[in-house]
């Protein structure tokens, strides 16, 4: 579905949520008018948060004062696991370790089995400790579990008792189970490419079509530009105004300071 402004380079826009949108349930200033200035826009969220539902996510837009997206629209790192763990066994079993919302995902496709799960997936929020990472390391030496993770993120920003904190990701999360197995994990999340790749054939658009919005150059920016994908950083996130981009990185085709600097350079 084209956009109405042919000027744009681009006819269909991704979005990462956390950071970029919000922080917590506070919205971040200019996203509002953002949202209101794309929505002639196809577009489509995509966050490494494994930790709520895509409809949980669009609840908590909604509550937020965010237009409320649809379902289909949101794309999670737990929802796209569990669509990627169906494709290489349908029907499969597993033993997840993270908070609710990744556990649901998985069981859209998948069974709950502590006892003879073909995957040991890893995810975010609660529910790390002594017996389950004893419980998930002896499903991978002992059963052949292979060891998944949601997204490769070593911290993220949160809210942690009514207070915005740094707190451990995925990849933080996962590394016992790297440590104690030896086994590499299978990494789901941006920068890998399945978030946008499942997105792009929601959106029906070629990669070079599509621009990625993101605060974070090593997972959101680093994954697109990999694809193709026009990108632009915005710096609301962990991402500080005037920081160097990571060594090695290309620039991003845009680099600003707020998505109400972004819409005027796009002219939206």
């Amino acid at each position: 579905m084209p956009i109405n402004n042919s000027s744009l380079p681009f006819s269909a826009i991704l979005l990462d949520m956390d950071g970029v949108l919000f922080h917590g349930m506070n919205p971040i200033d200019g996203a509002m008018d953002f949202m209101q200035s794309i929505e002639h826009i196809p577009h489509i969220f995509i966050t490494n948060n494994p930790i709520r539902l895509p409809e949980s996510m669009a609840d908590k837009m909604a509550e937020i004062g965010f237009k409320r997206p649809e379902e289909k629209h949101i794309i999670t790192a737990g929802e796209a696991t569990a669509v990627w763990l169906s494709q290489q066994k349908p029907e499969f079993h597993f033993y997840a370790i993270g908070a609710e919302g990744l556990h649901k995902s998985l069981q859209k496709y998948g069974y709950e089995d502590k006892d003879n799960a073909d995957y040991v997936v890893i995810g975010e929020g609660e529910g790390i400790d002594y017996a389950s990472i004893t419980t998930g390391i002896n499903l991978i030496l002992k059963q052949g579990a292979q060891l998944i993770s949601t997204n490769p993120d070593i911290s993220v920003d949160a809210f942690y008792r009514g207070k915005r904190a740094i707190m451990p990701g995925g990849g933080a999360l996962a590394a016992p189970f790297i440590v104690a197995t030896g086994q590499q994990a299978v990494t789901i999340g941006k920068p890998k490419p399945l978030l946008y790749e499942i997105a792009l054939q929601e959106l029906n658009v070629q990669a070079n079509d599509c621009l990625m919005i993101g605060d974070r150059p090593d997972t959101d920016i680093l994954g697109a530009q990999q694809l193709g994908i026009q990108t632009a950083l915005v710096r609301t996130g962990r991402f500080a105004a005037g920081e160097n981009l990571p060594d090695g990185m290309s620039a991003p085709n845009w680099d600003v300071e707020n998505l109400m600097q972004l819409k005027k350079l796009l002219g939206l």
